[in-house]
């Protein structure tokens, strides 16, 4: 006895457990199996399929069933068609096989005087049609878009999109069809040919012209859906037919978009829909939200904008999160069409930051960075910044992004903008990229009537919180390079209070309080020990113990050096080998003499700004000028440490040098690279001689720069470095005259000069410096220390201190 459907459905209820639904499905299964060995009734083979279809809508294997459904497409039966129909669709798709055998079926059904066979014929070929089979009855589908009765029609267009959506070159058979359901009576019929003629629009847009003639209809049908009474027939909520209305408006759009005559058509009746439509459901919400895409879509005129921009903003202020979300999202892709009419919104568009869902503060971010302009830059950044205070973290790196590119763009003056930065970075310095850093020491270095401001609040904010990455990084850039104005007296400009009331950022600085008098040499290390001491980073630790340096060059208390030292000691036996090698080289920098160390640790040069920040304020600052101004430099002045050391002995030199970007390893930390103004020198003393200085050791008063010119001409610092031959220096005499040529003491022997410069030439300089002077070093080797400089018992002072080889040995 065959199970019916009904009695089937209730044993697969009443199982408790689903292992005894699985076991009463392969016990049903194994019995449909040999039932469809044998040769059954139609009646039979009906209530076997209408079992499988159910087993599968369980989730269970029926795919044994697909040659019985292709069986019941064939009967005469219309029973049997529809559980056929029906189970093609489900069974099979596109890519079978087996649906090659339907297809014949669905051709004689398409031509059957049975309205439902022609109408479930056309769902089932819309459903599984492959590109083969819409190419076999394309034709047929083409001719019943021409049918009498209406639901075939619509059914036709429908299965039409399926057609050209696997075989596109085929439109040319739709198009005649296409114009004529145009002017469509039905609803159903209309919105399906709307469905066709927007997907040949799309596919072919030599096609929009030809349906450009018929705007007139559509804008006719439009009106009368928004003018007739009520319609039980197509009313929902109110309004007629609202899945019409939104399918006429997105053709309207399709067809209005470039052509001015189209446009000027639908202008009347779209300006209806957006006064008359009401917005308190969604229904009218959503038509209301088409009249607006298409408005902006077309070249509309300013009113009408202005219109649709303002039904976003109510959008903006509904209770819904869609609506507010489709709002933010259209009104962010019209910024750049309209930005005024959408800057009238913007104090409901920074409300929206608040919102307790994510996706539209995510969305209302974007669109407050869009909206910023430099006539609101001030409003629209402490709004931002307030927002950053609370966002959560996975947002945060998004809105430091946008605050800093609005700073970078908009900025009012540099004031504003460093202080921009640096409550960025103390909110939330974790998430401040390497490039903001960067930038920000540019900044700085180009605002020498700021550094000692700028000091000073880093400084201050550093004593109370050293947790922030960006923070630290650039505060101990900045206390490292100007750590000379930090401790002098009133080295910091007063604030000016009308500023900090209106640029949004320096009044949550307010509570960080600047001293005049500043702190001490002491206090300066003392920070920085605990820096080094809370640093989990080695580009922190790196940056830390460069600065120690710098500041044991520009402080003079010696316990404060000794300290800087003793700090500094710590790293000889570090296992990072870039701070091991950096604490010995220091260390050996401290041995020197003070004189020469200053000189090695000059303030660095301005560094170029990128193109788009030179000039940009109203105000200027922008004057080059290396580190603390205090007077003016000269005009032949080295614009680097690398050339100070080069050419500090030599008189003149008519060439430019461009330092690269690894002459200082702060640099290479940093990520940033400085581009000092090329050097030229025009027969100006130099500002020191520094082999002078080395060589005079009786303190006597260097040679006049005339008569010592030609000497100096002659000698190569790299020579001297490498422990080259020494030109004979004549000594001072007594009074302080120049000596004469013939009167010239002889050179001293050239065995004392590696003892003076052995151990710099190997360990004093950066690794970036070494290899400039690796560059230059002639292509001799240098001299070994003589036997007299060494003892039996005593190893090379380098090879102890250092992990170089020495070349004394």
């Amino acid at each position: 006895m065959v199970l019916r459907l009904k009695d089937f459905i209730k044993k697969i209820r009443a199982c408790k457990t689903a292992a005894e639904e699985r076991a009463l499905i392969a016990r049903e299964s194994a019995s449909i199996r040999t039932a469809l060995k044998d040769s059954v009734s139609s009646s039979h083979r009906h209530h076997h399929v209408a079992k499988l279809l159910y087993m599968y809508m369980l989730g269970y294997p029926a795919h044994f069933g697909q040659m019985e459904c292709v069986k019941l497409v064939a009967s005469s039966r219309f029973a049997d068609k529809r559980l056929g129909y029906l189970g093609i669709m489900l069974l099979l798709d596109e890519h079978s096989e087996t649906l090659t055998l339907v297809t014949n079926s669905l051709k004689n059904d398409l031509n059957h005087p049975n309205m439902y066979v022609v109408g479930m014929a056309l769902v089932t070929l819309a459903n599984v049609a492959s590109e083969a089979m819409a190419r076999d009855l394309a034709p047929e589908v083409e001719k019943l878009l021409g049918s009498s009765n209406s639901l075939i029609r619509k059914k036709a267009a429908l299965c039409a999109v399926r057609i050209l959506k696997r075989a596109s070159d085929l439109h040319d058979i739709f198009m005649p069809r296409a114009r004529s359901l145009l002017s469509e009576r039905n609803h159903g019929a209309l919105l399906a040919g709307l469905s066709l003629l927007e997907l040949l629009c799309a596919q072919q847009p030599a096609t929009l012209n030809e349906f450009r003639k018929a705007v007139p209809s559509l804008v006719k049908a439009l009106k009368q859906l928004i003018t007739t009474g009520y319609s039980p027939e197509h009313d929902v909520s109110g309004i007629t037919d609202p899945f019409l209305q939104v399918k006429l408006l997105r053709v309207l759009r399709m067809l209005g978009a470039g052509d001015a005559t189209a446009t000027e058509a639908m202008a009347d009746v779209l300006a209806q829909v957006a006064t008359t439509m009401g917005g308190s459901k969604n229904v009218g919400n959503a038509v209301l939200y088409e009249t607006v895409r298409t408005v902006l879509a077309i070249d509309a005129d300013s009113t009408l904008r202005v219109l649709a921009i303002n039904i976003l903003g109510r959008f903006l202020a509904h209770k819904d999160n869609n609506v507010r979300y489709a709002a933010l999202t259209t009104l962010l892709a019209t910024v750049q069409v309209d930005g005024n009419a959408v800057l009238r919104h913007r104090t409901t568009v920074l409300e929206c930051l608040r919102d307790p869902d994510v996706s539209i503060r995510r969305r209302a971010l974007e669109l407050a960075s869009a909206l910023t302009v430099a006539s609101n830059v001030r409003v629209m950044v402490r709004e931002l910044l307030a927002f950053l205070d609370d966002a959560d973290a996975d947002l945060r790196p998004t809105v430091v992004a946008h605050i800093c590119t609005a700073a970078d763009k908009y900025a009012p003056n540099q004031r504003w903008h460093l202080d921009t930065l640096v409550r960025v970075m103390k909110v939330a310095g974790a998430h401040v990229r390497d490039e903001t850093v960067a930038q920000f020491v540019r900044l700085v270095t180009n605002a020498p009537e700021l550094q000692a401001y700028v000091v000073r609040k880093l400084y201050a904010l550093l004593k109370t919180d050293h947790s922030q990455a960006g923070l630290v990084r650039a505060g101990i850039w900045v206390i490292g390079e100007y750590g000379d104005l930090l401790v002098q007296p009133g080295a910091a400009p007063a604030p000016d209070d009308a500023e900090d009331d209106d640029n949004g950022t320096t009044d949550a600085l307010r509570s960080v309080a600047l001293d005049e008098d500043g702190p001490n040499e002491a206090e300066v290390v003392a920070l920085l020990e605990r820096v080094l001491s809370a640093a989990n980073s080695t580009v922190v630790t790196q940056l830390a113990i460069t600065a120690l340096m710098k500041l044991a060059a520009r402080f003079h208390e010696p316990a404060v050096v000794q300290a800087i030292q003793s700090l500094l000691a710590r790293y000889q036996t570090s296992m990072v080998l870039e701070l091991q090698q950096r604490s010995v080289e220091y260390l050996h920098m401290l041995e020197l003499d003070p004189e020469l160390r200053r000189g090695l640790w000059e303030c660095m040069p301005v560094m170029d700004l990128a193109p788009g920040e030179k000039g940009k304020y109203a105000g200027g600052g922008n004057a080059r000028a290396v580190g603390p101004v205090v007077a003016a430099a000269p005009a032949n002045a080295p614009s680097d440490p690398m050339s100070l050391l080069m050419d500090l002995a030599m008189p003149t030199d008519t060439t430019s040098v461009a330092p690269t970007s690894g002459d200082l390893p702060l640099l290479e930390s940093l990520g940033t690279s400085t581009a000092p103004a090329p050097r030229t020198t025009s027969g100006a003393p130099v500002v020191a001689d520094l082999m002078a200085d080395l060589l005079a050791m009786s303190g006597a008063a260097p040679a006049a720069e005339p008569k010592m010119g030609a000497a100096k001409a002659a000698v190569d610092p790299l020579d001297l470095l490498m422990g080259g031959p020494v030109p004979a220096i004549p000594p001072m005499p007594t009074g302080g005259s120049a000596p004469s040529p013939a009167s010239a003491s002889p050179a001293p022997p050239a065995a004392t000069l590696p003892a003076l410069f052995g151990d710099l030439a190997h360990t004093v300089m950066a690794p970036a410096v070494r290899a400039r002077v690796a560059a230059h070093r002639p292509p001799w080797s240098p001299p070994r220390h003589p036997p007299a400089r060494r003892s039996a018992d005593t190893t090379c002072r380098t090879s102890r201190t250092s992990r170089h080889t020495c070349s004394c040995t």
